[in-house]
């Protein structure tokens, strides 16, 4: 598609954006499923990342972490720091090695949550926070990114089902489609 609306673009993110810190505070947040809730955010932060590219990602994370501390009146700027890292990690990750295979957004998804995970804890604890050294801690850890870990192929999906429309189709893809559908290679024409 060639002329494509980037007002669109901005659209969908801010849609995405918005309906998922929502569904964080209000849902995911209070589930408390065996003793952990799942963080659904830094997962949209890096599908988008992955989807759109790094600046994209970093800007949607940028974004996303300050309507989340906004909403939860927490230190402005501290999940904004850390999505911003997070989606454009994400984002350079698409650029840098265009990742098409199945498992990638479940790996991505589980290393956002890890990533989120430490960051948080250990910005908390560099502010001054409190740091219960507790095994109990270990676990709730485990459980939480292995919630990550599930929730990462779904919610890669959904975000994938509203951004593709607005996005621009990639070159790289249509190059290797051309010699897959039974083009003939450029070296064989020699």
């Amino acid at each position: 598609m060639i002329g494509l609306d980037p007002r669109q673009l901005l659209w969908r993110l801010a849609v995405i954006g918005l309906v998922a810190t929502i569904v964080q505070i209000a849902a995911v947040s209070q589930l408390e499923i065996l003793g952990a809730n799942a963080d659904v955010t830094p997962l949209v932060v890096a599908a988008v990342g992955l989807l759109a590219g790094s600046l994209p990602g970093a800007a949607f994370g940028f974004g996303i972490g300050l309507l989340l501390d906004l909403a939860l009146v927490q230190t402005v700027g501290m999940s904004s720091l850390l999505l911003l890292a997070l989606g454009y990690g994400a984002g350079r990750l698409r650029e840098l090695r265009d990742p098409q295979g199945a498992l990638v957004p479940i790996a991505v998804g589980a290393g956002a949550t890890a990533l989120a995970l430490v960051g948080f804890a250990l910005m908390s604890f560099l502010l001054g926070g409190d740091a219960p050294l507790d095994p109990a801690i270990l676990w709730r850890l485990a459980l939480t990114l292995a919630w990550g870990t599930l929730l990462a192929a779904p919610v890669h999906a959904l975000v994938r089902r509203v951004l593709l429309p607005a996005l621009p189709e990639d070159p790289r893809r249509r190059r290797r489609r051309a010699y897959t559908t039974g083009g003939l290679s450029p070296l064989s024409r020699a």
